[in-house]
């Protein structure tokens, strides 16, 4: 029964060319992708068009790496639709992404807030039985949700409708220790379970230990002891 609580310990998106086009290379000096506004005849017959690129080197920073992030897991049902290729992308956005990490993530203010858990590596680790094969043909996920409340209260909660008609909820409360610059502990009491007007506790305490790799203002990216990986996207500042 442990296990199905520490499911719900997650710590924590061929183009057209346009007539020129300015980029940002290397040396911060501006590029421009020139395209010929008319199509010049070979002399055998053939029509081509030449483009001119100096530099094809493009800074992108962590506003573009976020906007990207949050676009490759919107609509995957928290990445258990995604193919292993794009569990590749995500992964490398985020491995770009740690490089914008504050120096002293759980010591970042912006930890603190209420957040939505939009994708996992692993399906099964943030809502565990309910979230795996099987238990998704029976239980739908509604929202997953997390609450870090100042100075170390963790709030995890997963809605469900259960065969398409009964709501319900599991959540969980634990305590946050940091235990380094970059990774955080939390032991969870026994998780709390609600169906219609049923409610009761059940199982044990459970702890999960993750690694902030990035934060601010909207995304907090994680990764569990396991190698899981969590991205959060704030749904509002410190409650």
């Amino acid at each position: 029964m442990a296990s199905s609580s520490a499911v719900l310990s997650y710590s924590l998106r061929g183009g057209e060319f346009s007539k020129s086009k300015n980029l940002i290379s290397a040396s911060n000096r501006p590029l421009t992708v020139a395209i010929p506004l008319h199509r010049r005849p070979h002399k055998n017959g053939s029509v081509f068009a030449s483009i001119s690129v100096s530099n094809p080197a493009v800074r992108t920073g962590p506003d573009d790496l976020v906007a990207s992030i949050l676009s490759k897991v919107a609509q995957t049902d928290r990445g258990v639709l995604l193919t292993k290729d794009k569990h590749k992308e995500v992964a490398e956005v985020a491995q770009e992404l740690q490089k914008y990490c504050v120096r002293e993530p759980v010591k970042c203010p912006l930890i603190f807030g209420e957040w939505d858990v939009v994708y996992c590596s692993n399906p099964t680790s943030p809502g565990g039985g309910y979230r795996s094969a099987i238990g998704r043909l029976f239980f739908k996920a509604k929202e997953m949700t997390q609450v870090v409340e100042a100075p170390d209260i963790v709030r995890n909660k997963v809605s469900f409708s259960a065969l398409g008609f009964l709501d319900g909820e599991v959540s969980l409360k634990g305590k946050l220790k940091a235990l380094d610059d970059k990774w955080i502990q939390v032991v969870f009491e026994p998780p709390e379970l609600r169906v219609g007007a049923l409610e009761f506790q059940y199982g044990g305490e459970s702890e999960v230990k993750l690694e902030i790799t990035y934060i601010d203002d909207k995304v907090r990216l994680g990764k569990g002891s396991r190698g899981s990986l969590f991205v959060f996207e704030r749904i509002r500042n410190s409650v």
